[in-house]
């Protein structure tokens, strides 16, 4: 049977006139909207619709073009389990909360109702289909299908097409082979391609049911290894491609904000301490753009069948990357730090019903993406700790005055940003401060020079101090 599409600004008028507490209706009519959730691991916002020109990224910009992009968008911790988990439970992580990449809603929060969850009781078909949560276990109960990861079937060493990327005779430490590859082969020989053929596959069969669904679809690339079909590659001049005029640790930075980049180490052919060599910093530069141009293509794939089965008519599309990236900047590669470019994220929502390409200044997290997905789908929010607020206000008005500050952490590191500026402050377990530091991204955007100590007594570092303690009290615990 196929469901019936109210449309969707219809929907949205008829769930405004409703208490809150009575936002979870029937749904058995079908009118409630679909969600299209396309998670990306490692993606930063460095895309064309970003501003970003020389990426390739056509049917991500489409997706903007026809949505909401929010341009000051930030996880609240930067490693992808506890990013996840943190999302989709819509509370903070702190120092013994949500920090790994393995780290598990059902766990490290077993008193919250994960978003999968929620929708689940409230009558949405829940489907998790690649890299959603990071453990596949963790609140399992909350799909309505198991979970659903792509077969490794004829990948050397479980990523690779190409024999000589998984040499034996060098294999890392860890049984790793070579951080990048580029193979002549069809998209679906890497797992992406296969995720996306499973999505067109799943959205055909949710097309026929009579119930609204809550499609998670979450894409491997561009995390390492960088491997994606060589056509990707040829996207990108091996000539052109530079090292960032950052390529180095901030002036007066405190040792504790950088790190040794272990996960990229894990790879054959890195060395295990010391700066990469600039010919491997510029391939691994440019396996990481192809990885991005790789996922943009099945992101297209999927929402090409959205379209042709008339589903976007009554589905709301989310699209997130879990955390940034470094490429070099600061000296640094992987996430794990405080600096902005791990902190930052791409962020699109497009829901239909509302105006389309639109951005915002609005400094927004995504523990505010709990709250929104309740809001816009009537399902109530239980009576559990949150951070966040909806952002159905910015769909509405994208310059509405929004919060002051974003917060995050990541290990020993708790950090707040503002329109103008980056504080981030270091401590023992005990409390006691290691290193603080200070950004202008007015007159300093990449974080060259940290200002903290001839700014110590200005009311800008009291400011952001006081609200980053007031966000984790345990940060200010010795001042």
């Amino acid at each position: 049977m196929i469901r019936i599409l109210i449309p969707f600004a219809l929907v949205l008028v008829a769930m405004a006139a409703l208490p809150p507490g009575a936002r979870s209706a029937d749904t058995s009519d079908g009118g409630r909207p679909n969600i299209l959730m396309l998670a990306v691991d490692d993606l930063r916002p460095e895309l064309a619709c970003y501003g970003a020109g020389h990426i390739h990224s056509p049917n991500i910009d489409a997706l903007s073009a026809s949505g909401l992009r929010f341009d000051r968008a930030y996880c609240n911790i930067p490693v992808c389990g506890a990013s996840r988990a943190s999302l989709f439970t819509g509370v903070r992580p702190h120092r013994t909360r949500f920090t790994t990449h393995y780290s598990r809603a059902d766990q490290d929060a077993p008193k919250c109702v994960p978003l999968h969850t929620l929708l689940k009781s409230n009558g949405y078909h829940t489907v998790s289909l690649g890299k959603v949560l990071h453990v596949v276990e963790d609140s399992a109960a909350g799909w309505s299908e198991p979970v659903w990861r792509p077969s490794p079937k004829g990948l050397v060493g479980g990523h690779y097409r190409l024999p000589e990327s998984f040499p034996k005779g060098r294999l890392s430490r860890d049984g790793r082979g070579l951080p990048y590859e580029a193979a002549d082969v069809p998209d679906n020989a890497y797992g992406d391609g296969r995720l996306a053929d499973e999505a067109v596959t799943r959205l055909r069969t949710l097309a026929r049911q009579d119930q609204p669904f809550f499609l998670a679809v979450g894409f491997f690339k561009p995390h390492l290894p960088f491997v994606a079909p060589q056509k990707y590659w040829d996207l990108y001049d091996a000539e052109a491609i530079k090292l960032p005029d950052n390529y180095g640790p901030p002036k007066g930075a405190p040792s504790a904000s950088l790190h040794n980049f272990g996960e990229l180490r894990a790879y054959a052919d890195v060395p295990r301490t010391g700066p990469v060599s600039d010919e491997l910093a510029l391939k691994l530069i440019r396996g990481y753009y192809a990885c991005v141009s790789y996922t943009d293509a099945q992101i297209g794939r999927v929402l090409a069948e959205l379209k042709r089965l008339k589903l976007d008519e009554n589905t709301m599309v989310l699209l997130w990357g879990d955390h940034g990236w470094n490429l070099g900047e600061h000296g640094l590669w992987c996430k794990h730090c405080c600096y902005e470019t791990s902190m930052r994220v791409p962020l699109i929502l497009r829901v239909p019903g509302f105006k389309s390409g639109q951005s915002t200044p609005a400094l927004v997290e995504y523990t505010d993406l709990y709250p929104t997905l309740c809001e816009l789908t009537g399902v109530a929010l239980p009576q559990q700790e949150r951070a966040g607020q909806s952002l159905v206000p910015l769909l509405k008005d994208p310059q509405t005055q929004w919060k002051d500050y974003a917060v995050g952490r990541y290990g020993a590191g708790d950090t707040i940003c503002s329109d103008r500026y980056r504080f981030s402050v270091y401590t023992r377990p005990n409390g006691d401060p290691v290193g603080r530091m200070l950004y202008d991204h007015q007159e300093d955007p990449r974080e060259t020079v940290n200002i903290v100590e001839r700014n110590a007594l200005s009311g800008t570092v009291g400011q952001m101090r006081d609200a980053l303690w007031k966000a984790y009290p345990a940060a200010g615990k010795k001042r």
